[in-house]
């Protein structure tokens, strides 16, 4: 029953979400005792901050109790933004992450590090032992970004940059 209201919230939801100037990272609809619990994850390319949290939080709830035929019960609204530890799984989520360290495990071979350049719609540009190579989406299996607690090097940065986008020759 969750999973089928999700879907049929998923369209009303997304609508407030868009509205207010987010994307919708993921919806989840599950018992909380006699309630409701709706999961609301926003994301947005700047980042999402508490103020803005507040305010999709907001636009959403009004969306629902419009639609609250939908729902037919007493529900808890919980809007939130992606934690760090959020798999990379949409090419969006890859072009937050430019810059960032990653932890990818591919499909085949073994785990590795790599710093995130430019990503297209099928794949993006990393840095890994130095060397830039563009990496298919499908070929990973899980990539989730690294905590770092200093300044990524400079010449990592630089040549990033420099590197253009996946598919192009780096310049």
């Amino acid at each position: 029953m969750p999973n089928e209201l999700a879907s049929r919230l998923e369209p009303i939801v997304a609508a407030a979400v868009t509205t207010a100037g987010f994307d919708l990272d993921s919806l989840e609809v599950r018992h909380a005792g006699r309630r409701q619990l709706v999961k609301v994850v926003v994301d947005s390319d700047d980042g999402v901050g508490l103020d803005e949290v507040a305010e999709v939080s907001r636009t959403v709830s009004a969306a629902l109790d419009e639609n609250e035929h939908v729902l037919a019960s007493a529900y808890t609204l919980e809007v939130t933004s992606p934690g760090l530890d959020r798999p990379l799984t949409r090419p969006r989520h890859w072009r937050r992450a430019r810059f960032r360290l990653v932890r990818i495990s591919p499909v085949e071979g073994a785990e590795y590090l790599a710093r995130v350049g430019s990503a297209g719609e099928r794949s993006v540009r990393v840095l890994a032992e130095g060397r830039l190579r563009d990496l298919a989406y499908q070929s990973v299996a899980t990539a989730v970004v690294e905590v770092e607690f200093k300044q990524p090097p400079a010449e990592d940065l630089k040549l990033l940059t420099e590197a253009g986008t996946p598919g192009e020759e780096p310049k």
